[in-house]
């Protein structure tokens, strides 16, 4: 099996008011820079065979100093993409509630059927993730690879390989801590969840509550 590091990136500027990132490109903030170095503390001992990451610039700005550190090519591929939230992009649920009251209703009661408004679906996301990790396990049999990814991409993948609804992934996998380390094993058709949501160091907002999205 090919052990895969699934790192959601660093903290951002959106964060302090739990704001619907998916495709916008917004900046870490000083603790997600933070993570980010440690993240890299980790991946110079890691043994790792590549990193990849997410297009967006949280996800690059979070693994370019482990890649460094690793002495590794950062990789890049789309389909890491975070979930697209339409009209939701950079409101908070609350705002998204004054505004979308009845689609909002339906997408809490089940997200995977009824996205965000104008939003991308859920199975749509985690089809492509997972093609995007079985690649990269091929590519790498019987090795160690660090993948930079997001919050929602990240439940609704796991959701997906463990053959979990994905209309409970908010509530199976309520977040994914920024900065935070969850181990997976692929090999063939095989999965493994071998860890979950571990933060990397003892400071920082990898250890704050978690806000479900």
């Amino acid at each position: 099996m090919t052990q895969i590091f699934i790192v959601r990136h660093g903290a951002t500027i959106w964060d302090a008011e739990n704001r619907y990132a998916g495709t916008s490109d917004v900046d870490l903030d000083p603790s997600g820079y933070a993570q980010a170095e440690r993240l890299a503390a980790w991946a110079s001992n890691a043994r790792l065979d590549a990193i990849w990451c997410s297009p967006l610039r949280r996800a690059q700005e979070t693994a370019a100093p482990a890649a460094h550190a690793a002495g590794l090519e950062l990789r890049i591929d789309n389909r890491l993409r975070e979930i697209d939230f339409g009209q939701i992009e950079g409101k908070t649920m609350a705002e998204a509630e004054q505004l979308f009251p009845e689609e909002i209703r339906r997408f809490k009661a089940d997200p995977a059927s009824h996205p965000m408004p104008g939003g991308e679906y859920p199975h749509q996301v985690a089809r492509r993730a997972v093609s995007a990790l079985r690649e990269i396990a091929f590519a790498h049999p019987r090795g160690r690879v660090l993948v930079v990814a997001h919050n929602t991409l990240i439940r609704v993948t796991l959701c997906s390989l463990f053959s979990i609804p994905l209309a409970r992934y908010r509530t199976v996998f309520p977040a994914v801590r920024n900065g935070a380390l969850t181990e997976i094993g692929l090999g063939g058709e095989n999965a493994a969840l071998l860890e979950y949501n571990s933060p990397l160091g003892t400071a920082g907002r990898a250890q704050t509550p978690i806000q479900t999205l």
